[in-house]
């Protein structure tokens, strides 16, 4: 059975903390292999200015180049949104019956993971691998009141911790600032020859 990561985002833009975080799942959680599940529009960013789709595809693809370990998944491209995880779990599951999924999330996802849609169904489908955050200890005993089953059903990880986010990115482009050191070069060729996150356009969709 292979067990298969599903590393889940807007990538806006993908940038070297995602890259280390995949690397640091694929060893930490024994994986076979990385989906990276590029989300179209998701719900929490509803009505937010997002770089085209197409723009987006190409920089992740950027990325997932980087390693034979990393796939890039249209899953989610596939079908209309909004695009909640559970749903998007449910349709890898029916396509992958024979591999385990392990959803890749951080600390504060998991802290936040009983406000998701349908959370116990997640849990039902897939184990979730959790970033360690140094000083962020999660309260799994609180959550197992509010989601049964849930310690079984999680694994942790440790991840370099690198201070840098995809609206910081954008703020900097905006701003003239250096940021060729936050993503790949392929990925500020784009950034350059698209003219992203510029004027009232590169920050109307932080996160």
């Amino acid at each position: 059975m292979a067990r298969l990561g599903v590393f889940g985002g807007s990538f806006d833009p993908p940038h070297l903390g995602h890259l280390a975080l995949g690397q640091a799942a694929l060893e930490g959680l024994h994986l076979t292999r990385v989906l990276w599940v590029l989300t179209p529009a998701p719900p929490h960013k509803q009505g937010w200015n997002l770089t085209p789709l197409a723009v987006r595809e190409r920089m992740v693809s950027a990325m997932v180049a980087r390693d034979p370990r990393f796939v890039f998944s249209r899953v989610e491209m596939e079908r209309p949104g909004p695009h909640y995880m559970v749903e998007t779990i449910s349709e890898l599951r029916q396509r992958m019956q024979d591999d385990l999924l392990v959803l890749l999330v951080g600390g504060d996802s998991l802290r936040d993971l009983p406000s998701w849609g349908r959370p116990q169904e997640l849990l039902e489908q897939c184990t979730l691998g959790v970033m360690r955050r140094p000083g962020a200890k999660p309260n799994m005993a609180q959550l197992e009141r509010v989601l049964p089953g849930i310690s079984a059903r999680t694994e942790f990880f440790e991840a370099p911790r690198m201070a840098v986010s995809s609206s910081d990115i954008r703020r900097r482009v905006d701003a003239g600032e250096p940021f060729d050191h936050l993503v790949l070069p392929e990925v500020a060729e784009i950034i350059e020859r698209e003219g992203l996150y510029r004027g009232s356009a590169g920050m109307a969709s932080p996160g």
